[in-house]
């Protein structure tokens, strides 16, 4: 029962709206009083000084950049709404009967709850009431688990591409599966919320096909929820065959809360090593993959598309593909000060160091086939610098790179479902899932 109520949707569907029309009838209820002077000066009085909070909460959390990104006029727009209302319904616990009180005490949780899902539903990253509070539950899954094992040479590209040799079977489910996962942190230690997995149509049937994998993270706050990419990617294998990559949905922060930069510290954790070491452990010995790097994508979205950049360039004999979706330049870039302090003990060089583009520039790696994605949102002015920047470093040091801005996106989830597809469309044929365009 808790566990179905963690689950309820809450960017669409019936519990939004059904709080947003509530909200209403008791905003019109607190404002419909006998229009004498007094009360409407009252009202005007309690709407004012609600927005003119709403404005300073804005003005705050701007200037302390609390979400990493500029506000857009929409979410001013519900935090305004938000605050007014609330200011009315202040105004109306005096000179009231007790069940106007009532309904006015009752209208400030209704207005806050309205706002909050009203932000949320723009922000369109926190889909169920779970992920919005930061909680994971679980919901393990069949990987449908390789017996004995991975076959042949682990470093093999197959003979011909998939899209070539695969049959589906009729019994092949028409979408993918979703869950979790608890990918034990044997190398690491880092502590670590469930994996998200995403199983394609192809991965479901008996004598399953080797496909694909991509390990993706997400951003921060955020969780390690595979319903984004599994839209997509559901979308694509309903096009060719049931093809599609093997998704897991790493968590690299440890909680939504925290981020350990995409590295190994002492005080957060190696976070590092977990993704790279004992994730890429666990997927060779749990999952139907194909085992070289040509077939390998390490994907992230906002903090997470920076830890990609970054593994991209240091591990380029486990990771032939790269997706960055509106991602750091580098892991740490909005606080470099407090991070270098904190977590490298105010050693700005290893700080430096850890830098995609410092990786990429010492020439300690060979990239002899690496391809890479970097998109970002039109209107996300944060960002944008920081993916053009990104991707000429990476075609400078050889990589076959494409740069992509998605029209009218931001940094939210227009940005993730558009650098999703765009991230497909491109990786679909190098990955053998379809044929090449044209």
């Amino acid at each position: 029962m808790f566990d179905a109520l963690l689950d309820t949707r809450i960017i669409d569907g019936p519990v939004p709206w059904t709080v947003w029309i509530l909200a209403a009838v008791a905003f019109v209820y607190l404002l419909a009083r006998p229009p004498r002077i007094r009360w409407v000066l009252t009202a005007l009085i309690g709407l004012l000084a609600g927005a003119l909070v709403a404005f300073a909460t804005i003005w705050v959390v701007e200037a302390l950049n609390v979400f990493g990104v500029p506000l857009t006029v929409q979410t001013d727009a519900w935090v305004v709404a938000t605050f007014a209302a609330i200011g009315l319904a202040v105004v109306n616990l005096w000179r009231s009967r007790w069940w106007r009180k009532v309904i006015a005490v009752v209208g400030i949780l209704l207005f806050a709850a309205a706002g909050t899902l009203g932000v949320n539903a723009y922000f369109g990253l926190n889909a169920t009431v779970a992920s919005l509070f930061g909680i994971t539950v679980e919901h393990p899954i069949d990987i449908n688990k390789p017996t004995p094992g991975p076959s042949g040479d682990p470093d093999a590209s197959p003979a011909k591409p998939l899209y070539e040799t695969w049959q589906p079977p009729a019994d092949m489910p028409a979408a993918g599966k979703q869950g979790t996962q608890v990918i034990p942190a044997t190398s690491s230690g880092f502590s670590s919320r469930p994996a998200g997995i995403y199983l394609p149509p192809a991965a479901q049937v008996e004598n399953a096909p080797d496909l694909p994998l991509m390990i993706l993270m997400m951003g921060q706050p955020g969780n390690p929820d595979p319903q984004y990419v599994a839209q997509v990617l559901d979308e694509y294998a309903a096009k060719n065959s049931g093809l599609a990559p093997i998704v897991i949905v790493a968590d690299q922060l440890g909680a939504e809360d925290i981020d350990p930069v995409c590295a190994d510290t002492d005080k957060l954790g190696n976070a590092e090593s977990f993704i790279t070491v004992d994730v890429v452990n666990w997927a060779k010995a749990n999952l139907r993959i194909l085992q070289d790097p040509a077939h390998w994508t390490i994907a992230g979205y906002s903090n997470g598309g920076g830890c990609a950049f970054k593994y991209g360039a240091k591990y380029p004999e486990l990771f032939g593909n790269v997706l960055d979706i509106s991602g750091e330049l580098y892991p740490g870039s909005e606080q470099p000060d407090e991070v270098i302090a904190n977590l490298f003990g105010g050693d700005a060089a290893a700080f430096e160091a850890q830098k995609p583009v410092a990786i990429l520039e010492s020439k300690t790696h060979p990239y002899p086939d690496t391809t890479a994605i970097f998109t970002v949102g039109g209107n996300d002015p944060t960002f944008e610098p920081e993916a053009e920047a990104a991707s000429e470093a990476a075609a400078s040091a050889g990589w076959a790179t494409t740069y992509y801005v998605i029209p009218g996106a931001g940094h939210v989830a227009d940005a993730l479902q558009g650098g999703f597809e765009k991230g497909f469309e491109i990786l679909y044929p190098r990955l053998g899932l379809s044929a090449p365009a044209g």
